[in-house]
């Protein structure tokens, strides 16, 4: 594969704002922007410890602010500096456990930072396009094994999921005021499970492990049965960009999927691959008969994704199975760990198995 870059990116005149820069897929996303030769300001809170953004010394590197989505004096003030010609708003409370123990923020920053950004991006025509990242947790999941496609009716459950189903009725909204007033075009853009080197969230799967390893203790694995649709962080981020082009050129999409190919795999399974990679990784199963009912609530047993869309419209397709994604993943680790190699030099095409060709202009592969 080779990345390439859509006409609508190429020539403009003013840079792409990231918001949430500084998290994990905020991080990639920037390095990738970055390598396609094209302008780049984030505005993000600032960076937690132990993050990519830190670890790789990112800090200072492009023009950015760090303050919050839901100040929106501050928000507009930047957009009015920079003059973005594109946005893709990217900051969020990403985690569906911590929504549980503040619901409030989660619902604030998810739905009221959205709010602010498309309020303000409406006001300046220098604004082409706006992406809007959710998840693919807002659709109604019966836990049935079925793949969700676009048209799928949205249902949150869970605190976040539910806070991001109401950021969807946002981009709804502002996609219908948008339409009537030739104001810029909006989509909203649902991944898998992104995984890759450097996310050391919280409750996520590959940190887990990862922390396993740096403190020499065993992950218990909450839900060993539930699957999800795990990808490689370049997949997405890669349709992202390959989306906000086609909504700079004029293209319509109201919202889209990004997943792999192939069917779901267990969280097991997982943490069967990644300890296939690094054998320091200890795993102490949690027998989900044995969880309290409440407990079991907090998540989806089954989730997969359908992402033809994406495929048909875009000439998107995944680049990493969800085996190589989960390997690319602990790979990255296991060489920042054994090796002594810089993260900087770890956030990088050349760090997994693909090739990169940002001279290229065709938005297919």
């Amino acid at each position: 594969m080779e990345f390439t870059l859509g006409e609508g990116l190429k020539g403009l005149p003013g840079p792409i704002l990231l918001t949430g820069h500084t998290g994990f897929k905020g991080t990639w996303m920037t390095y990738l922007v970055e390598s396609l030769k094209l302008s780049v300001v984030g505005y993000s809170l600032p960076a937690e410890d132990g993050s990519l953004f830190n670890r790789a010394e990112r800090f200072g590197l492009i023009p950015e602010t760090f303050a919050d989505v839901r100040d929106y004096e501050a928000l507009l003030n930047f957009i009015k500096i920079y003059r973005p010609s594109a946005i893709i708003h990217m900051a969020a409370q990403p985690l569906v456990i911590k929504s549980y123990a503040d619901p409030r923020e989660t619902f604030e920053v998810n739905v009221m930072g959205t709010v602010n950004l498309l309020d303000i991006a409406l006001k300046f025509d220098f604004v082409k396009a706006v992406l809007v990242v959710t998840t693919d947790k807002v659709y109604r999941n019966d836990n049935s094994a079925r793949s969700f496609i676009e048209s799928d009716p949205l249902e949150g459950k869970d605190p976040y999921s539910a806070s991001k189903v109401a950021t969807e009725s946002v981009v709804s909204a502002w996609q219908q005021i948008s339409d009537i007033s030739n104001a810029p075009n909006i989509a909203s853009v649902r991944a898998g499970n992104v995984i890759g080197g450097g996310d050391y969230a919280e409750n996520r799967i590959i940190p887990d492990l990862i922390r396993g390893v740096l403190y020499g203790k065993a992950t218990n694995i909450r839900n060993p049965r539930s699957t999800r649709p795990w990808q490689h962080v370049l997949d997405p981020l890669w349709g992202y960009l390959l989306t906000l082009s086609a909504l700079i050129e004029g293209r319509q999409i109201k919202s889209i999927n990004f997943a792999p190919r192939e069917v779901s795999k267990s969280v097991l399974e997982v943490t069967q691959i990644a300890k296939s990679v690094w054998n320091e990784i200890q795993i102490e199963e949690i027998n989900i008969d044995e969880r309290s009912a409440q407990n079991q609530a907090l998540e989806s047993i089954e989730l997969h994704l359908n992402s033809k869309l994406a495929e048909e419209l875009l000439g998107w397709k995944p680049e990493f199975s969800q085996e190589e994604a989960v390997k690319s993943s602990i790979n990255w680790w296991k060489s920042l760990q054994t090796s002594n190699t810089p993260a900087s030099e770890l956030i990088s095409v050349k760090s997994t198995h693909l090739n990169f060709s940002p001279s290229s202009v065709s938005g297919k592969s």
